[in-house]
């Protein structure tokens, strides 16, 4: 039956070709933007979060403490040469004796842990979707068959079944569209090198190259459409390297991600149904980090080494970051979230960063337990709300993590989620991807063109954009204020986050659907209406400490 399904969609999609577009985020090398995240509206007239300001007033000469940051994403470069010696270490943890020594129930966990590995750190780089998960799981209880037919005590599972059969169509479809867009670049480039004999790896690099080609054959119109690509290679800086990378998502997307036969867990082995296993995983947070580079893009946005004249320099410089390794391409398991953010408040961290979310959810109430758990352990939490476009306020759409009930009402009070914002004071200032919601999201942050450490494969620093990076900022300024302010519990440095931002009294325009956008008044794209900013925070956490 599965096949079935899955043979079902792949005839339907085949009809449907998208037009082609070029990567997103070319244009950002024309602009030098680097570190305007930090800057102030007033002195600098660039919506940052006024980070210069609030170190060169606020923070001089002021002592301050060592704070945890456990980041729950990807693998992460430990050793990168702005974090290295901001990574924590388990310090009750004797290394490679393998002896769970502080009894914690993970062995030798000297520097975070992998929940998505085998014992020797082998990992799967590519997991299904959730909705392809719970296609697999409820495929023989409810396939083709109607709401009437339905148990009572299964009507729920079985809307979400339908909700989630909905979204594998959608998405079986964009993949088939991003294969052939990438088929398509793949066949160019051939057909170019097949034509001018060589190797056109460097986009923008080789452009003395083609200019020189063009003169050689500029009267043979054969080449017209050899010449017609190399321009677009130029144009938008597309190298090999992207090509190869692009092409292994997009096979990838279709053979693991939506794949209903795929068993993304045989690797590691645990029983997904059971929240008592924990034994499972390794210690091993850093094997795949050229590929898998998300977590080292974050972690250099909140702790990047300040005053070393090395890259970028982070928000906080008295902070350790915890690395918890959960995702790979694909959505992560809702067991692992769960016992990640538990490992986190067991271990010290005292703010869980994740940059990262997904629509379903099998196991809702592990996470939400997990979130309690952690407010029991005055640990706040601060979530992305995603790059979709959507508003998280209709009742049609979920986002997990969150800290709400079935009835979407707020359950905790140390859980942030976080928009997105740009560096144009203008009506461009929201990032036009970030979900929003006056009910659902609680503040902006930067979110566009943030230049962070990244894998050596990727030159170290790179910019990134996204819901991911004004998560991440905003865990910063939580660590930042935690740091100088440590009698402040989690709840009021989310209290303080929320009332101290800049307020925006400013009309916006946002993504509606393809090409379609719509205006309207910032303050309606989350609960306050503001954008964080770290000098208002910190003296108003002066004033909540006295």
């Amino acid at each position: 039956m599965h096949k079935y399904i899955l043979v079902l969609s792949l005839l339907i999609l085949l009809a449907s070709c998208a037009q082609r577009k070029e990567p997103s985020g070319s244009e950002i090398a024309e602009t030098d933007l680097k570190g305007w995240h930090l800057k102030d509206l007033t002195d600098d007239s660039i919506p940052g979060i006024s980070l210069h300001k609030a170190y060169n007033e606020l923070l001089q000469n002021k002592k301050s403490e060592e704070v945890i940051v456990a980041v729950i994403d990807t693998e992460m470069d430990i050793q990168h040469e702005d974090l290295k010696n901001k990574i924590w270490k388990n310090k009750d943890e004797i290394p490679n004796n393998d002896i769970d020594d502080d009894q914690n129930g993970y062995v030798d966990d000297i520097q975070g842990w992998n929940f998505i590995t085998n014992k020797k750190g082998d990992s799967e780089l590519f997991v299904n979707y959730e909705y392809t998960r719970i296609l697999k799981k409820y495929n023989n209880s409810f396939f083709s068959k109607i709401y009437s037919e339905i148990p009572n005590d299964q009507k729920d599972i079985y809307k979400l079944y339908l909700k989630a059969y909905k979204k594998y169509q959608e998405q079986m479809k964009y993949a088939f569209e991003r294969k052939t867009y990438i088929d398509k670049h793949i066949e160019d480039y051939d057909y170019v090198r097949d034509v001018f004999k060589m190797e056109f790896p460097r986009g923008k690099q080789e452009k003395s190259k083609v200019d020189s080609l063009k003169n050689i054959f500029k009267s043979d119109d054969s080449k017209k459409r050899g010449f017609e690509y190399l321009d677009r290679l130029i144009k938008y800086d597309i190298t090999k390297e992207w090509i190869d990378q692009y092409a292994r998502k997009a096979y990838e997307r279709l053979e693991k991600l939506l794949n209903l036969e795929y068993n993304d867990r045989k690797l590691v082995g645990d029983d997904l149904e059971n929240l008592a296993d924990i034994v499972y995983g390794s210690p091993i947070v850093n094997k795949n980090i050229d590929f898998l580079e998300h977590a080292t893009l974050m972690a250099g946005v909140i702790a990047a080494t300040r005053d070393n004249n090395i890259g970028i320099d982070g928000i906080v410089e008295n902070v350790k970051i915890m690395p918890l390794s959960i995702s790979s391409m694909g959505d992560e398991q809702d067991k692992d979230m769960a016992l990640a953010i538990r490992y986190a408040a067991d271990n010290g961290a005292k703010i869980i960063n994740i940059s990262t979310g997904k629509e379903f959810s099998l196991h809702p109430q592990w996470i939400l337990d997990a979130i309690k758990w952690a407010e029991q352990k005055d640990v706040l939490i601060v979530n992305s709300s995603g790059n979709n476009a959507l508003n998280l306020d209709d009742p049609y759409i979920d986002d997990y993590p969150d800290d709400v009930d079935l009835n979407k009402q707020e359950v905790t009070d140390n859980f942030i989620k976080v928009g997105g914002t740009s560096y144009s004071f203008d009506k461009n200032l929201a990032y036009k991807y970030s979900d929003y919601g006056r009910s659902n999201v609680d503040i902006m942050a930067p979110a566009v063109k943030i230049y962070t450490t990244t894998s050596s494969q990727q030159g170290n620093y790179r910019f990134s954009s996204g819901t991911s990076d004004a998560c991440a900022i905003t865990s910063g300024v939580a660590a930042l204020i935690r740091s100088y302010y440590p009698d402040l519990k989690a709840s009021e440095v989310k209290e303080i986050i929320l009332r101290s931002g800049t307020t925006v009294n400013k009309d916006v325009e946002i993504e509606k659907s393809k090409n379609n956008t719509i205006t309207i008044p910032f303050s309606e794209l989350s609960k306050t209406g503001k954008i964080v900013n770290a000098y208002s925070a910190l003296k108003m956490a002066k004033s909540f400490n006295k």
